[in-house]
């Protein structure tokens, strides 16, 4: 395990073993070229001490891996009057569990919507109903569903990476159509994973890691914007591995993976600003809280690192293990608007969950 614990040098930034990470907002303006364009970039220090318990600043609420956990959750106040009245409902019976959980998010009814992309499964656990329900399976239209959202209408938008495309379901898991279709048939996408829906404008944006780009499209499928730049590239706007997405205002994050940041544009895909973030990696989780602080996963150390809108390193929570709170290879992060946060814990083949402390 010793290796999992180490970080490799990358620009001015240093860690061995459990050392923490501070980031100090150091602002650099830099001209490209004609383009008028201003770069910001926020780096990182070395600090001890950042490390925190999840309690302080998370607390754990629960875990679930399948439908099981569903069917055995405590039951509510209408639950127990009902058996009161009518004796206990027969028991669920055993379904299957997830194998390596990737994204996850939830809609307005706070179902938490988590993919499966081994099992070529969505789960939907409903636990204010004691319900499981899933999207794929032998004969479906899904074959590995990576990223998901949802609209306002709690549509659910999941990205399939084999098939290159984008399939939406609505709420209740009827299959709707197909999105990402150019003429002929064929798929827009070459692999989409990360997806997020501005529910102001409608607009959907993915991102297209084997292309180098972030594509915008709305509801229909019409493609509005591309992002980025063939082959990739290093310059602001440009993405090597783009793999994720958050939304916070008119700010549209990309996260960067291989070229170690955080790239912020505007919802045009206009370039606004960077985070460098070291140690980044294809299954890198995103959020981004009510608050507009920043929770990035960390793979090296098994945590969620918390930032500022700006990239100021605040703290850390987790670490590698079994136990609640501890995690093995974190990947997709959802913070919902009750302050939730769920964290797909792929290796210890389950979804945390955690409520938030202390927000302001």
């Amino acid at each position: 395990m010793a290796n999992r614990a180490s970080l490799q040098r990358n620009g001015p930034l240093e860690l061995r073993g459990g050392l923490a990470v501070v980031c100090l907002a150091a602002l650099a303006t830099i001209l490209f070229g004609n383009s008028g364009e201003q770069k910001r970039t926020f780096a990182c220090e070395a600090s001890a001490q950042t490390t925190v318990s999840a309690s302080q600043h998370a607390a754990f609420v629960r875990e679930f891996s399948g439908p099981d956990d569903v069917a055995n959750a405590p039951p509510t106040a209408l639950d127990r009057s009902l058996d009161i009245l009518f004796g206990h409902k027969d028991a669920t019976p055993p379904g299957q569990k997830m194998s390596r959980p990737y994204s996850v998010t939830t809609d307005s009814a706070h179902r938490i919507i988590v993919t499966d992309p081994s099992e070529g499964l969505v789960h939907i656990f409903d636990f204010e109903k004691n319900r499981h329900s899933s999207l794929g399976g032998p004969g479906s239209q899904l074959r590995t569903p990576v990223g998901v959202a949802v609209d306002e209408d709690d549509n659910i938008y999941v990205t399939d990476s084999v098939l290159g495309l984008i399939l939406v379901f609505e709420p209740n898991g009827k299959f709707q159509k197909y999105l990402g279709r150019v003429a002929g048939g064929e798929p827009y996408f070459a692999s989409p994973s990360g997806i997020v829906i501005d529910k102001e404008t409608h607009r959907i944006f993915v991102c297209d890691p084997p292309r180098q780009m972030v594509i915008s499209l709305d509801k229909d499928g019409h493609i509005l914007g591309h992002f980025g730049k063939p082959r990739g590239g290093k310059g602001p706007g440009e993405f090597h591995n783009p793999t994720r997405l958050a939304i916070s205002g008119n700010d549209v994050f990309v996260l960067d993976s291989g070229n170690s940041r955080l790239q912020v544009l505007d919802l045009d895909g206009h370039y606004l600003r960077e985070i460098r973030i070291p140690e980044l990696s294809v299954e890198t989780g995103l959020a981004i809280d009510a608050q507009k602080k920043i929770y990035v996963g960390n793979l090296t150390l098994d945590s969620i690192d918390v930032f500022t809108y700006d990239g100021k390193f605040l703290y850390r929570f987790g670490s590698l293990g079994k136990d609640p709170g501890q995690f093995d290879r974190p990947c997709g992060i959802w913070i919902d608007s009750r302050d939730a946060i769920y964290v797909t814990d792929m290796r210890n083949e389950r979804v945390e969950m955690f409520q938030l402390v202390g927000q302001e």
